[in-house]
């Protein structure tokens, strides 16, 4: 079976120790005091608008709270480490329910959307889109990895028989 698209397993135990804190800080700096700017640096911007800030600025600095872009960018990369990176013994079977776990993690992703397109409006859609962002890799791997514990638990169930 062809696997060079995936990352060695040994990645799978670094994304794990960094995406279980990262879900945790973006939900801490969402959900209690989101107002609270932790880093705030002068980053550099393709196009800022000046909806928060100073004013329209075409390639240039703006001074902005890095804390959130920050956290986006561990659960995105580790989320991803987790995701793809191969199993102990990557086989035939194991693909099959990669590629179905991805299927069906889009499907749920897009209904999710769909729902969230019709019954959030303005500020708070915006934040649907925020964590839709991470959605269809987290749903991805919740249900690759409850397929395989309901998979191996049932071999275990067959050898004990």
């Amino acid at each position: 079976m062809n696997t060079k698209l995936l990352f060695p397993h040994r990645f799978k135990k670094i994304g794990w120790m960094l995406l279980v804190p990262s879900l945790a800080l973006g939900f801490l700096l969402t959900f209690y005091n989101p107002e609270q700017e932790f880093l705030r640096i002068n980053a550099f911007t393709i196009y800022s608008s000046g909806f928060l800030s100073e004013g329209s600025k075409f390639f240039g600095f703006t001074k902005v709270d890095y804390s959130a872009t920050l956290v986006g960018l561990l659960i995105i990369i580790s989320a991803t480490l987790v995701a793809f990176s191969k199993e102990k013994s990557e086989d035939e079977f194991i693909a099959k329910i990669r590629l179905e776990s991805l299927l069906w993690a889009v499907y749920v992703n897009n209904a999710v959307l769909l729902f969230c397109t019709l019954f959030f409006f303005d500020f708070e859609f915006l934040l649907v889109l925020e964590f839709n962002t991470f959605t269809v890799l987290l749903i991805f791997i919740i249900r690759f990895n409850y397929i395989l514990y309901k998979t191996n638990k049932a071999i275990a169930h067959e050898k004990q028989a």
